[in-house]
């Protein structure tokens, strides 16, 4: 099988009701132990959550306060000091020793926009989670030009929890909770139409492998038309093994039906080996089937 598995790892101190056992948000559904912690900055009530994978019993959760833009959410261009809504990651961890004092002692930008953003023509950059001044103590709810700040002892005592190119970061007005069925019965279903895709390449099915795009499919600027000639050039040689692993299965926080897979490809042809982190947006359509809407690396 070419499905990697992998539970969502959560742990609570304390004694928990059943029906809190039960429930989770309802973006995380499958979490590899790869991903040690996902955070959920929550904007209507200025709380970034983060939940800590370490057992199936349940999940780890503590919160810190957060300013995010002067203007709220919803970020669309450069300037307008929104925060973006979405899933992202960390990529780096910036020197703020070169930056000015407004950063704090660390930061970490996000990778806005990312590839949903670009087909929904959201543009802008520099959306770092930061610290704030020496002296700046707690900012206001809404107080920066699209980043999220913490105070800067709750930032530091966060450093090694945010992983460049491996830290989600999920930015939603408020926290939606599923049961942990619902979740399962999602997760099975994703896992099924990433199997489908991935056997698609690894037996060369080409008529399989396109109809699991959508009809407005694009990659970088190529229509699926002209995306779709290039696929069939590069899939015409046999493959020789295909594997995914440390799949990520996440929910998007602002579009209803929309998916991410983020997962390690290893692709051998022609005896030489290609690795590459894959991200997947998979949307359900009117006719309530999961398609692929977005692709990207990394």
């Amino acid at each position: 099988m070419l499905r990697v598995l992998s539970l969502i790892a959560f742990l609570m101190p304390g004694l928990l009701s059943a029906q809190q056992v039960e429930r989770q948000p309802a973006y995380l559904l499958q979490v590899p132990s790869s991903v040690p912690a996902i955070f959920i900055a929550e904007t209507d009530t200025s709380t970034l959550h983060r939940f800590s994978s370490v057992s199936i019993d349940g999940f780890n959760r503590d919160e810190r306060y957060m300013s995010v833009g002067q203007n709220g959410v919803g970020k669309q261009k450069p300037w307008d000091r929104r925060t973006p809504l979405g899933l992202y990651f960390v990529t780096e961890q910036l020197d703020t020793s070169k930056l000015h004092e407004k950063y704090g002692p660390l930061a970490f930008p996000l990778d806005y926009p990312n590839a949903w953003d670009r087909a929904n023509e959201r543009s802008g950059d520099g959306i770092w989670i930061h610290g704030v001044s020496p002296d700046g103590g707690r900012r206001p709810p809404f107080d920066t030009d699209g980043c999220i700040a913490l105070p800067n002892e709750e930032l530091l005592a966060l450093e090694k929890q945010f992983i460049p190119l491996t830290t989600p970061v999920i930015v939603t007005r408020a926290i939606q909770w599923v049961s942990a069925a619902d979740a399962a019965l999602l997760r099975n279903e994703l896992n099924d139409a990433l199997d489908a895709w991935a056997l698609s390449q690894r037996d060369g099915d080409l008529h399989r492998y396109f109809s699991l795009y959508e009809t407005n499919f694009a990659y970088r600027g190529l229509d699926r038309n002209t995306w779709s000639s290039f696929r069939t050039q590069t899939l015409s040689v046999p493959i020789q093994e295909f594997e995914i692993a440390d799949v990520l299965l996440l929910a998007d926080p602002e579009e209803t039906g929309l998916y991410l897979s983020r997962f390690h490809q290893r692709v051998i042809r022609d005896d030489s080996v290609i690795e590459t982190i894959k991200r997947l947006y998979w949307h359900r359509n009117a006719q309530g089937e999961l398609r692929i809407v977005a692709e990207d690396n990394g």
